[in-house]
């Protein structure tokens, strides 16, 4: 078995509200999780957890995960831009709030976040996304769970032990 048949969740980690959820998941189905941030996280000491810790500037994780992106990756992050770049490279993305984003939903995704940075440049509208939820936890973990399902039926799997 090789890496273009194995499932790997990839996390945009540093503000990402459900590692722990991943972590759970990935245990479950054996999977390969890469953690990917800008800093120093602390995660868990197990063997399919890596903590890949990018130097340089602001979009340096998110360009690290893109480079590696494609069919059987599910890529875990709220960055708009960085998920349309994964689904165009096959992957799944998956939104902390468990939306997934699709090739079907990521150019309204793309135009909203456009808009809201407009109105908010103006003035016209303060604040951010509404506070994470209990709710958004259950969405995400089943979200997580179908992708990799999915995967699974398609003929990807866990890693090799």
């Amino acid at each position: 078995m090789d890496a273009s048949t194995t499932i790997a969740i990839y996390i945009d980690a540093d503000a990402c509200p459900v590692k722990p959820e991943v972590y759970r998941v990935a245990e479950r189905h054996k999977l390969k999780v890469f953690v990917v941030a800008n800093s120093f996280m602390q995660v868990p000491r197990e063997p399919w957890i890596e903590r890949v810790v990018v130097p340089g500037n602001f979009d340096a994780a998110d360009d690290w995960i893109a480079e590696r992106a494609g069919r059987g990756a599910v890529v875990i992050t709220a960055d708009i831009p960085l998920a349309d770049r994964c689904i165009k490279a096959g992957a799944d993305v998956i939104g902390p709030t468990g939306k997934p984003f699709t090739e079907a939903s990521i150019g309204m995704a793309l135009a909203t976040r456009d808009m809201m940075e407009d109105l908010r440049a103006m003035g016209s509208v303060s604040g951010g996304p509404k506070p994470f939820s209990q709710k958004d936890r259950s969405a995400f973990l089943q979200a997580l769970d179908v992708a990799v399902q999915r995967l699974k039926r398609a003929g990807f799997s866990a890693q090799p032990s």
